[in-house]
């Protein structure tokens, strides 16, 4: 979407007037994230997690590298390794705790820009592109934290990859095949460990590629807002420089400071202490969990314990775990409300809320044993989550009254007798 009020970017230097010309970089930084940028004016906090998962991306980025200088791919001296990093080399341990937590912080931010999509409506047109770019950026995280798990080889390092793994096999005639050729044998070692430090080095630059992709899709129809309306005029948006670097700049101190005092007071609460342990395979964990950023897809993968017909429970824990993520993928044609924010919404507001806490009672038995009352508790929770996407949501878009509309974005922020005395004050 072009704006013609946005500011034009030109060069008064002459180097730079000469790099326009041949390299056009610095008018793309200008159009995309400085005062060629409008961005609507009444952006709200829950709009940095964007920005924020972008820092976290380069956290990640960086310090893996430096942690891949020292860390031995090979399940002979993969966990001595680690241990090795931690105790040997300068500001190691940091390192690696920054990447371990700060894994944990991506995915937190990610969470919360997700559900402040699904709140806001930023999943409708014209931004469905935007939206399923993000899924994609979503599942190649979780294929990069899951290998990612399985790097320290301790021992819930081996039990994960044999489990996570082990789902494929539960695919009719081709599932074994397919989870041998992913390990390279048929149990976890060390053609799997090659398999997975090589994948988790690659994925988060693929990630970063596909977020250039999710940002240039937003960048063409402009950024959502609160009200869900349209931008309908320069009265409507501010720059995005230097008004939302600053605002991002204070959100990015916060997050960094939440993340100093995880790696320095807490390094290892949202780890498993049976993760400090050896690999062995002749050794099964009383309780094999995965990062607590997949529970909620691991409670629903548990949650189907009788066969269906033809379906063995296994297949059909699998196929639902799947069918949770890919779901999302269709929510743009599912809701057909032509409002978008849930601020206008009273009944998809409840419903929304409703759907929070069916994802942190998910979250809650995913990483409890699998026992009753968890299961059961699972399988409601599971029974619901669908229900909201398929049955609820799309009833709610055809029979709810929304609550009236303002009529700009101006009027929203600054009420109606502002907003009526623009076009005079523009005579």
């Amino acid at each position: 979407m072009s704006f013609p009020w946005a500011a034009q970017y030109t060069p008064t230097n002459p180097f730079m007037k000469w790099m326009d010309d041949r390299l056009p970089l610095p008018r793309l930084v200008f159009n995309s994230v400085g005062a060629g940028y409008p961005v609507p004016r009444n952006l709200n906090y829950f709009w940095n997690f964007g920005v924020l998962s972008g820092l976290a991306l380069v956290i990640q980025i960086v310090t893996g590298i430096v942690l891949a200088m020292h860390y031995a791919a090979n399940s002979e001296i993969a966990f001595a390794s680690v241990e090795h990093i931690m105790r040997d080399v300068n500001s190691g341990w940091l390192m690696r705790y920054l990447h371990a937590n700060g894994a944990s912080f991506f995915f937190i931010v990610v969470y919360i820009h997700i559900f402040r999509g699904l709140y806001y409506g930023s999943y409708k047109a014209p931004r469905e592109m935007v939206w399923l770019l993000g899924l994609v950026i979503f599942l190649l995280m979780m294929a990069t934290g899951f290998m990612g798990y399985v790097l320290p080889w301790g021992q819930m390092s081996f039990w994960g990859a044999q489990v996570i793994t082990g789902l494929f096999a539960a695919i009719p005639v081709v599932g074994e095949t397919i989870q041998q050729w992913l390990l390279g044998g048929f149990a976890p070692d060390n053609a799997a460990l090659n398999r997975f430090f090589s994948l988790h080095y690659l994925l988060p630059f693929v990630i970063a590629g596909v977020i250039i992709l999710h940002i240039w899709a937003l960048h063409l129809p402009g950024s959502s807002n609160p009200t869900g309306i349209d931008v309908k005029g320069p009265q409507d948006t501010i720059p995005f420089h230097p008004y939302y670097t600053a605002k991002d700049g204070f959100g990015a101190g916060v997050f960094l400071i939440l993340l100093a005092i995880m790696v320095f007071f807490a390094p290892n609460f949202l780890g498993h202490a049976d993760n400090y342990i050896e690999a062995n395979p002749l050794s099964t964990p009383a309780h094999i969990v995965p990062e607590w950023y997949f529970w909620p897809f691991y409670a629903i993968l548990r949650a189907f314990t009788v066969d269906i017909l033809f379906m063995p429970a296994k297949l059909l824990g699998v196929l639902a775990m799947f069918a949770s993520i890919l779901l999302l993928f269709f929510l743009p044609w599912l809701d057909k409300s032509p409002v978008r924010s849930g601020k206008f919404r009273p009944q998809f507001k409840i419903w929304f809320w409703v759907l929070v806490a069916d994802v942190a009672v998910l979250g809650y038995c995913g990483g409890a044993p699998a026992e009753e009352p968890y299961v059961m508790i699972s399988q409601l929770a599971s029974m619901y989550y669908f229900a909201h996407f398929l049955i609820i949501l799309p009833l709610i878009s055809r029979t709810e009254r929304p609550l009236p509309l303002p009529n700009s974005i101006t009027e929203a922020v600054l009420g109606k007798d502002h907003d009526a005395a623009q076009p005079a004050a523009a005579e």
